[in-house]
């Protein structure tokens, strides 16, 4: 997940308005007002591609607060007292807690050891108090929780460690003896009176006392599991049936320093995702800033993350650093004693996975509580990196090393942070060089574009690189985007020979602390619940199937009508001075001509940002506001050539030119200087969602006036940049609402008939089935709601319906429903 695109995205607000529930849902309507006819044909006798069991999976990235305060079970906020300004501006080491009496976080040499660098001196007679993760410490009554502290005090000490909220006491205090002498780990159990999600905890102590590692965990964990996992929440990811885990990153993994976290390096806390520092006790284990902007403590490390992929029967997948950052930092690291280093320990990695107990990593995983190998097969070096030349050169030493000592593993490069563009050409065409195995894809774009794009992978190359779809989304958690997903997910399918892995991103957010959406499972301190796009993304994975069979259908009638709209300026995270804005028809009549000598009066502000005359020119002057559109002129316009002038004055960027638009969620823009001024792009924007269209390397400078010229003919655009044609593109490619694809599953014989229906008219569909002979039964299950529905805590308005249909031949007639998914399983004889 890149950073560096980030800039256009934007969270999707969430609306619910007149939301089916699921037990309203009818499969198949008896009397649809709105109909069209479509036909489907299967070739039973013909063999498609094979589908690979870890065909679809999950990425997990500790983003949203997926690890601490999410998936890790651990309920008490920085519990070694190691929050940093590092981290987060507004954070000390006394973040989530409240002192009564004296204390004092310290770091000197009376610390619990050089890795864990801080702790607490508490004073005698004094208390401090934990808050937990969004409204508390969450417990339920009659269940037990394991509390933990590392202490030490000269004479020794009583502390009394308590559980309550506003309303009173949640169990039984408890007593600790602190012996006297140096650090030792002392426990105690609680078992819960009541429930709350507002607790706290607290533990006093009756002489001065050196507290670190304060913890409290639920017995109850995934599997039982200690230093375990959130048990909801594990079993979200173990009900998907993930055929992989990809780890720990994202921008966790090639961002900040690649050092390690010593003393030689001077303790660095912006450090890239590095596995060692993540195994072993969790009191030894390092802090590190966070990129999204908060602490990990690492108390989930890669040996849970194995342990967890294990435990959902999924094949793990780690990321490792290449040594490029990325994410919007785009630094090349010129060492090479570091990258031999980093090197190794990708050796070291895959020993510790899977070398034997003799092994010295192997060793160190049976000491962890297992001996057995975790079976590590695929390994993926470096992440959406936006150097690919200094990437690939790195990414080759790392491949040869691996190849070397363990040739069986399969070794992951990557494309960059989008779907298209120079940086996504150039890492494609020195993959295809190095014949490389397999290569990892990364983008986000608009449902429009997912319903565009069925056939990305029909013309890849057969014979090149595999494609690992590990980062994937539509923007937005309504069944609208979930629609369109599933669209797109019948293209992997088809073409499932050459994209061998895809996971959407990211996997988990909090609620409370969300840095990207949208998300496949949202959650709080004392509740989860899945998106619509996990109900879809559920539904392909326990359905897969082991062999696509070859089908065609036919589409949707179509006329496609010019590029109609209004223009507009805008800015992004700059102060740019517009001017000459002048708009003519195809005959170069005037529509609209404004030299800012007078007012403004024809603009409409629609976005943030603060706009003014000044000296005969438009200009907008808050360097901190993004998406500060004004737009003017007519929506009905089209066929137009639109001139502008645009001089940056401060600011990261450069400037937008927008044309075609209709709202303030669908238009298209010129993005001259975007990406912190470092390329230029086309994009579109669909009810709020972005897609681009073209991308191309560039910068603006400050102080120096621009000419911008848009030429709209049709569905064609022309860009001319002082004068000279910098692009163009023509956006006729049809958003085909209704997607199929068929697969054959060996074990049951089922052939599974999968149909997207993503509009507001029923599919009636003749279905061909090649003279398959077949069951009259089927079973069916549906996803069905409005587009804009979304599943939240209290109402989950998109989830499936199952049925069974009996009119199976093997040619019959199906309607699906108006915004669906349907999946038919034909048992054949």
């Amino acid at each position: 997940m890149s950073r560096s695109t980030t800039r256009t995205r934007w969270r999707i607000g969430l609306t619910t308005t007149a939301l089916l529930t699921a037990t309203a849902l009818v499969p198949v309507p008896a009397h649809a007002e709105a109909v069209t006819d479509y036909a489907i044909t299967v070739d039973p006798t013909a063999k498609g591609a094979k589908i690979d069991d870890t065909m679809y999976g999950v990425f997990f990235e500790d983003i949203n607060r997926a690890a601490d305060g999410g998936l890790y079970a651990e309920l008490v906020q920085n519990r070694s007292f190691e929050y940093s300004t590092v981290d987060n501006k507004s954070y000390t080491p006394l973040t989530s807690w409240t002192v009564d009496g004296t204390a004092q976080v310290l770091g000197d040499a009376g610390r619990l050891n050089d890795r864990n660098r801080n702790y607490l001196s508490l004073g005698a007679g004094s208390s401090v108090t934990n808050a937990g993760y969004n409204t508390g410490v969450r417990v339920e009554q009659g269940k037990r929780y394991d509390f933990s502290v590392w202490a030490h005090a000269a004479g020794g000490t009583a502390l009394t460690v308590s559980l309550q909220d506003a309303e009173g006491t949640l169990a039984a205090a408890r007593k600790v003896a602190v012996r006297s002498g140096g650090w030792a780990q002392y426990k105690a159990t609680f078992t819960a009176t009541r429930t709350s999600s507002n607790g706290r905890l607290t533990v006093a102590s009756s002489a001065a006392t050196a507290l670190d590692m304060v913890s409290l965990f639920p017995r109850d964990t995934y599997k039982n599991e200690p230093n375990g996992l959130r048990k909801d929440l594990a079993q979200k990811i173990a009900d998907l049936h993930p055929g992989f885990v990809r780890f720990p990153g994202g921008c966790l993994v090639n961002t900040g320093s690649m050092q390690d976290y010593s003393e030689a390096s001077g303790w660095q806390r912006a450090r890239s995702y590095q596995w060692k520092d993540t195994i072993g006790p969790v009191e030894q284990r390092a802090t590190n800033s966070n990129f999204w902007g908060y602490n990990q403590s690492y108390g989930l490390g890669y040996y849970e993350y194995f342990r967890l992929a294990e435990d959902v029967g999924a094949m793990p997948l780690p990321v490792v650093p290449a040594l490029v950052t990325g994410c919007g930092q785009n630094q090349a690291v010129v060492d090479d004693a570091l990258l031999k280093r980093h090197i190794q320990d990708t050796l070291d990695l895959i020993e510790f996975a899977n070398g034997p107990v003799t092994s010295t990593w192997g060793r160190k995983r049976a000491a962890m509580g297992h001996p057995r190998p975790f079976h590590l097969t695929h390994l993926e070096v470096g992440n959406e990196e936006n150097l690919p030349v200094e990437f690939f050169a790195r990414f080759q030493q790392f491949r040869a090393a691996i190849e070397a000592k363990y040739p069986d593993i399969t070794v992951i490069s990557n494309s960059g942070p989008d779907d298209e563009g120079s940086t996504f050409d150039t890492a494609w065409q020195l993959n295809k060089d190095a014949k490389v195995d397999m290569v990892d894809e990364h983008y986000y774009n608009s449902p429009q574009w997912f319903l565009q794009n069925n056939d990305r992978y029909d013309s890849y190359d057969r014979n090149g690189p595999k494609v690992f779809l590990g980062e994937y989304a539509s923007w937005g958690n309504t069944f609208k985007n979930g629609l369109s997903e599933a669209a797109f997910m019948t293209g992997l399918e088809r073409n499932a020979d050459v994209v061998k892995l895809a996971s959407y991103a990211p996997l988990f957010a909090n609620e409370d602390y969300v840095q990207w959406s949208p998300d496949l499972v949202w959650l709080n301190n004392h509740a989860s619940w899945n998106s619509a796009n996990y109900e879809v993304q559920k539904l392909f994975m326990t359905n897969v199937g082991d062999r696509v069979v070859p089908s065609t259908a036919t589409g949707t009638p179509s006329l496609q009508a010019p590029i109609t709209g209004a223009v507009g300026l805008s800015t992004w995270a700059t102060s740019t001075a517009y001017d000459d804005v002048k708009v003519t028809d195809a005959d170069g009549a005037p529509l609209l001509s404004d030299d800012f000598s007078g007012d403004a009066s024809q603009w409409t502000h629609t976005g943030g940002g603060s706009w003014a005359l000044q000296d005969g020119q438009y200009v907008q002057t808050d360097t901190a506001a993004e998406n500060t559109m004004v737009s003017a002129g007519d929506p009905s316009w089209h066929d137009y050539d639109l001139h502008v002038k645009a001089t940056k004055k401060s600011g990261k960027e450069g400037f937008l030119v927008a044309f075609g638009v209709k709202d303030t969620g669908n238009y298209y823009w010129w993005n001259v200087g975007g990406w912190n001024n470092t390329q230029s792009a086309v994009e579109q924007g669909v009810d709020g969602a972005k897609s681009t269209l073209m991308t191309k390397p560039g910068s603006v400078e400050t102080g120096r006036a621009y000419d911008l010229d848009v030429k709209v003919r049709g569905r064609q655009v022309t860009f001319y940049l002082d004068g000279k044609e910098w692009g163009s593109f023509t956006d006729d490619k049809p958003a085909e609402p209704f997607r199929q694809v068929v697969t054959h599953d060996k074990e049951t014989g089922d052939l599974i008939v999968k149909v997207v229906n993503a509009q507001s008219t029923d599919a009636r569909t003749a279905i061909d089935l090649g003279g398959a002979k077949v069951a009259a039964k089927a079973k069916v299950t549906t996803l069905a709601a409005v587009p804009n529905a979304v599943n939240t805590e209290t109402q989950t308005p998109v989830a499936p319906v199952t049925s069974t249909f009996t009119g199976v031949t093997d040619k019959f007639t199906y309607t699906f429903p108006a915004n669906s998914i349907t999946f038919l399983r034909i048992r054949q004889r």
